[in-house]
């Protein structure tokens, strides 16, 4: 009589990778409040650009981060990162340090960054893109409101 196969050894022989390039997104949220100014310039100019928004006694927002990575699922794992451990990223260099504060004074790596929507998916690309580790950083989107979003594909995305 032929010996049987164990179930763990013929699942392992069942593992088949399938090719192809796949996006991942995590999304976080966290309130912050800013002000948008630049204080080489006159309260006029900046009322002129950013009205409402240069308001010297702050305004908030709701904010929604959205991480993408783009990559091959690992042929052991099926996942290009586990999206737990993702959020931890986020959360540990993002979220912990913005969340119910104020990003003009009190967030060390925005000092003397203006805190528009824009400079902060930089800002936030720049604080994780050390921490990616599998797959690569595709995109870092940040909703300021229901309908203004900006992203960033990266520094060598023209």
């Amino acid at each position: 009589m032929p010996k049987k196969s164990s179930p763990s050894k013929a699942a392992a022989k069942a593992v088949r990778p399938l090719p192809g390039v796949v996006s991942i997104t995590r999304q976080v949220h966290f309130n912050s409040a800013h002000r948008l100014y630049n204080p080489t310039k006159s309260q006029k100019w900046n009322e002129d650009r950013y009205g409402l928004c240069t308001n010297p006694h702050w305004h908030g927002h709701n904010y929604v981060l959205e991480v993408t990575l783009r990559g091959q699922p690992d042929p052991e794992t099926g996942y290009i990162m586990d999206l737990g451990e993702l959020k931890k990223i986020l959360h540990e260099h993002v979220v912990d340090r913005c969340d119910h504060r104020n990003l003009n004074d009190e967030v060390a790596f925005l000092r003397g960054v203006i805190p528009s929507t824009e400079n902060l998916v930089i800002a936030f690309w720049n604080q994780i893109a050390p921490h990616i580790h599998a797959g690569r950083l595709h995109c870092v989107r940040l909703w300021e409101t229901p309908r203004n979003f900006a992203e960033y594909h990266g520094p060598d995305v023209p």
